[in-house]
């Protein structure tokens, strides 16, 4: 599985540096790049991406 970015994404910012496999990329709203991400299976505590995001919008694909 991958997460995903949803429409209510405010483009802040605050995951990009987070992911360790760099499968996240900017545009309108920021995208998951689902080949690349793993949900952060080797980070203790999981999907980085998911604890930073002040709006909650990335949840499982």
């Amino acid at each position: 599985m991958a997460m995903k970015i949803t429409d209510e994404c405010t483009a802040c910012g605050l995951c990009l540096p987070e992911c360790p496999n760099d499968a996240i990329a900017e545009g309108d709203i920021y995208v998951i790049d689902a080949v690349k991400c793993d949900e952060c299976a080797n980070v203790d505590g999981g999907s980085r991406c998911v604890a930073i995001c002040p709006v909650d919008c990335i949840i499982k694909a």
